[in-house]
């Protein structure tokens, strides 16, 4: 999925000095507070963290109120979705005017109708709401199917996403991975099949009325020409 980044990065975490004796739980609560929130800093909101602290020695801050900084190495996971991104969710709830979706467990999207390819067309089956595609049958969204979607905007106060499923490499992830997979082996087959006449070919040819098998030592004359030549 596109919008995750792993990056590195030179931190400075201030630490009271009440809480020296305990450096490391301090930083990780630190850290921790900025979990699953959009961070100017950082470019993204943070996802995870693993951290490697450069240098015990902390530096005391002059100030009405001294910190201790102490320098550390981190690798962030983020993520930062950008427009006409694909990004994976999760459906948690379909209406005949949107589809609503849970990406990486924590940030909601919505596409509107306007943003569904007409290939989809609403339906309510056993009490239960779906979208079926109208060209493939067994394209169907319902609550509970991972779909792939393309980014139209994202808010970033309030980490909700706008998608879309106009483009024809949207939709529901088992579907698009199996076509794709069907595809390559029709492509796979299609192209043994193509070798195999190839070398048929190449076996027999017809050179000025005799078919010749270049297989074999035997040179047989046509029907054509025997008829001919007993004439």
């Amino acid at each position: 999925m596109e919008g995750l980044t792993v990056s590195d990065a030179d931190l400075v975490v201030f630490v009271h000095p009440s809480k020296s004796k305990r450096a490391s739980e301090a930083i990780l609560r630190e850290l921790s507070s900025h979990l699953f929130q959009f961070n100017k800093i950082f470019g993204g909101v943070l996802l995870a963290y693993d951290i490697d602290v450069a240098s015990k020695n902390a530096k005391i801050l002059p100030g009405l109120n001294p910190n201790s900084g102490l320098r550390l190495k981190a690798k962030l996971l983020l993520f930062s979705p950008e427009p006409n991104m694909l990004l994976e969710g999760k459906v948690v709830k379909l209406t005949p005017e949107s589809i609503h979706v849970i990406v990486l467990g924590f940030a909601s999207a919505v596409i509107i109708d306007e943003d569904i390819r007409k290939e989809f067309e609403f339906r309510t089956k056993h009490d239960k709401e779906v979208y079926r595609s109208k060209a493939h049958r067994r394209h169907v969204i319902k609550v509970g199917t991972m779909i792939r979607f393309l980014v139209k905007s994202f808010n970033k106060e309030i980490l909700h996403i706008c998608g879309s499923l106009r483009p024809t490499n949207t939709g529901s992830i088992h579907w698009l991975d199996k076509d794709f997979q069907e595809i390559s082996l029709i492509d796979r087959s299609g192209t043994k099949r193509e070798s195999k006449n190839e070398m048929k070919m190449q076996e027999h040819s017809v050179v000025g009325g005799e078919e010749i098998s270049l297989g074999s030592d035997k040179i047989k004359k046509s029907k054509k020409r025997r008829f001919r030549e007993e004439s």
